[in-house]
């Protein structure tokens, strides 16, 4: 099979039955047009062509590139190459994976980082006054608006992604929220009373004249011209937050988030409550939030164990 029709059909088959992200997908065919290009420029152009000599020495090529690639980026590139022969091998397209061999380089492991409760409260005054403060009623619609986003996204853990894909009825169901994650599959998360109120803020004061000003859209969050707040405006936004507040370390949505998951076990919550909030298909996804929390129970032993001191 022709490699370049191969790849169209396998992104394909992971944006339609495995359902995976348009991000995700985007990201597969980025890797695997280098990886096409690779094989053109050594007069391979058919998938029975790739050789497993081949494909090991495109990854040593990749990995001793220069500047280095990151560890993620060139797991993500391998995984890609192997998903796309394992693909063409299941279905009868091709006789033998050529990537059986390929092993992906181990990536360090790294702690999330999460911001204190204190540094978040700075964060969301600075997108924007609480709802019922003294400075609400004179709030910019902007600052109304980013204030109900990062609560959102602090109270319920969610992803960029599925924040902006939020339609108006999604949270129509007083305390709680639909989210779709990924592979579409759809959770129910709680919201708490400071987002709620920043939502309502939003949906009476501000949406409406947003809404007037583009073509009719269901979505939640809207930009300044009406149409549907994007991933990049969000990141924006928060990152114009950090500023105000004056947090010098990175901020991001993945940010709040990582704050989300730490902050709800230091408060004793249960790990696999967690993984449900946060839409994890594994615990051991979630269970990396457990090592954030050491100094919390290193605190404890200290106060606690008769021999600590």
């Amino acid at each position: 099979m022709e490699l370049e029709r191969a790849v169209g059909t396998y992104l394909r088959h992971v944006a339609l039955e495995r359902g995976l992200s348009e991000h995700t997908v985007a990201a597969y065919r980025r890797d695997l047009d280098v990886y096409v290009e690779w094989l053109r420029a050594r007069g391979i152009v058919d998938a029975e062509a790739v050789t497993p000599e081949l494909v090991a020495d495109f990854g040593a090529e990749r990995a001793s590139a220069e500047p280095p690639p990151a560890a993620s980026s060139l797991a993500r590139m391998q995984s890609s190459v192997r998903g796309l022969h394992r693909f063409l091998v299941r279905e009868g397209r091709a006789e033998t994976d050529p990537s059986g061999r390929l092993r992906p380089p181990k990536t360090p492991r790294r702690l999330p980082k999460a911001l204190t409760i204190a540094q978040v409260d700075d964060l969301l005054d600075a997108a924007g006054p609480a709802p019922g403060s003294e400075d609400a009623s004179a709030a910019q619609p902007a600052s109304v608006r980013d204030r109900a986003l990062l609560e959102l996204l602090y109270a319920t853990g969610a992803r960029v992604s599925e924040i902006v894909q939020l339609d108006v009825d999604d949270v129509a169901q007083g305390d709680l929220l639909r989210v779709r994650g990924k592979g579409d599959k759809e959770r129910v998360v709680p919201v708490g009373s400071y987002a709620r109120a920043a939502l309502d803020a939003y949906l009476t004061r501000v949406r409406p004249a947003l809404a007037a000003k583009g073509r009719a859209t269901p979505r939640l969050f809207l930009g300044v011209r009406g149409a549907p707040l994007s991933r990049q405006s969000t990141w924006l936004i928060i990152q114009a937050a950090a500023e105000g507040a004056g947090l010098t370390a990175h901020v991001s949505p993945h940010t709040l988030r990582h704050s989300f998951a730490t902050h709800l076990l230091q408060g004793g919550a249960d790990v696999r409550v967690v993984q449900e909030l946060l839409g994890h298909a594994s615990v051991a996804t979630t269970q990396i939030y457990t090592h954030v929390s050491v100094d919390a129970l290193r605190d404890v032993y200290a106060t606690s164990h008769p021999r600590a001191r």
